[in-house]
């Protein structure tokens, strides 16, 4: 009796465990050993963009800083930011703004007819020779940056003083700041252009 009886607890406690919960496995899954993208969360976060201003938004689909040095990426960014904000307020002044001298034009995308092209080309010669000036001769990919300590885009160009005596947060935030806008004004530049083109008119 006592035999048929610790037989049936054994049994017992062997289908119990059944329906007992498993322990959870240690191995992280691919998604939690790698942080997503907040801007793009169907990719994983790009690794080599951390430590910049901008990073935290994790926008890098194509994967240009997996492939090429991002202080070059950064600094060709930061470039293309301040001309397309200085170009889009230009081409707005145009419509309503002429120069002595200069024939008036509604369609800011006709300009470069008006003042031919030397001062089209002397904007290309300048921004050679700052370009040489401020890489002082280093222009290439490979060599522009052999310097470590030099910062993406950061020409010592302050007139109005706005980085005097500025914290590290809130010199991330005015970079941060300048970041958006030229990405803004790099789109905000196409569309205008585009847009006369298509149109045949002023932009407003």
């Amino acid at each position: 009796m006592m035999a048929r009886s610790i037989t049936a607890l054994i049994a017992f406690a062997a289908s119990a465990s059944a329906f007992a919960p498993q322990p959870q496995s240690k191995v992280a899954s691919p998604t939690q050993l790698n942080a997503m993208s907040k801007s793009l969360p169907f990719l994983t976060a790009p690794s080599n963009l951390k430590g910049y201003v901008g990073a935290e938004a994790g926008f890098d689909p194509i994967g240009f800083s997996n492939w090429f040095d991002i202080k070059w990426l950064r600094e060709a960014e930061l470039k293309h930011c301040r001309a397309a904000m200085l170009a889009t307020l230009g081409f707005v002044t145009t419509q309503f703004v002429t120069l002595p001298g200069l024939e008036a034009v509604a369609d800011s995308n006709m300009a470069p007819t008006v003042v031919g092209p030397g001062p089209m080309l002397s904007i290309v010669a300048w921004g050679g020779i700052m370009e040489f000036w401020t890489n002082k001769g280093d222009v290439t990919m490979l060599k522009m940056f052999k310097d470590e300590n030099r910062i993406p885009g950061n020409l010592g160009f302050d007139p109005l003083g706005l980085a005097v005596g500025k914290t590290d947060e809130e010199m991330a935030e005015l970079e941060l700041n300048e970041l958006k806008n030229g990405r803004l004004a790099m789109l905000a530049i196409g569309g205008m252009i585009h847009h006369n083109w298509i149109t045949g008119g002023a932009l407003f």
